[in-house]
């Protein structure tokens, strides 16, 4: 593994950007970077790693949402600092729902927006319980590079930074007023919500029960 990065061109950052393809039918999905941990983890897995730079985080795409991208073939430039990975997407690459990130195109000098939904259903709060459940199994099934096990790993002092860094991030994102910004970043901290919710023992019923006595 060692000898397969050598021949990678790390930025000054430690990073190299990856351009992730569908296998089949070559449309680009996505664009993010990977650290050596990360190249390290896709390797090793099969399933895609990036380096989140605005979380500063190793991830895996898919962790919670089950929209994994798996390995056909990886690919390094002339240059040897770009990847180029195609994969079998599993449902959308885009977090807004779309097949591809790339759904915007150039159209009389104005960008014209054409989501591919792969999911057109409409998420309700059941998402709380499958990412809750999803939390859950880690914990009995432990996975490779799965994220809510380092978590897990780490123990409840972790747990509770991430907790903590998290609901700064809703805050700057708050006085940032972007709706983008606000939805990922809620989403983060909900997440990292259900996981100490699950160190501590305690179940979405049990927050519900509390939500219905403040009625």
């Amino acid at each position: 593994m060692n000898n397969l990065k050598e021949a990678l061109k790390f930025d000054e950052k430690g990073l190299i950007p990856v351009v992730t393809q569908d296998y089949k039918s070559k449309e680009v999905l996505m664009v993010a970077y990977m650290n050596e941990e990360a190249f390290d983890k896709t390797l090793e897995s099969g399933k895609v790693h990036y380096f989140s730079r605005s979380r500063n985080k190793l991830w895996l795409k898919g962790e919670t949402s089950g929209h994994f991208q798996l390995v056909k073939s990886i690919k390094l430039d002339c240059d040897g600092d770009t990847l180029l990975i195609q994969a079998e997407q599993i449902d959308a690459a885009c977090h807004t729902g779309s097949r591809t990130c790339f759904y915007r195109t150039m159209i009389n000098e104005k960008w014209e927006e054409k989501i591919e939904i792969v999911d057109d259903e409409k998420p309700t709060a059941e998402i709380l319980q499958e990412v809750y459940d999803v939390i859950v199994d880690r914990t009995v099934h432990p996975k490779e590079g799965s994220y809510t096990n380092y978590l897990f790993t780490k123990g409840l002092d972790k747990i509770l930074k991430k907790v903590g860094e998290e609901a700064a991030e809703v805050i700057i994102a708050a006085k940032n007023k972007s709706k983008d910004e606000i939805r990922y970043e809620v989403s983060d901290l909900i997440y990292h919500l259900l996981v100490l919710l699950v160190e501590r023992g305690l179940t979405l019923e049990d927050v519900y029960g509390e939500l219905k006595g403040r009625r």
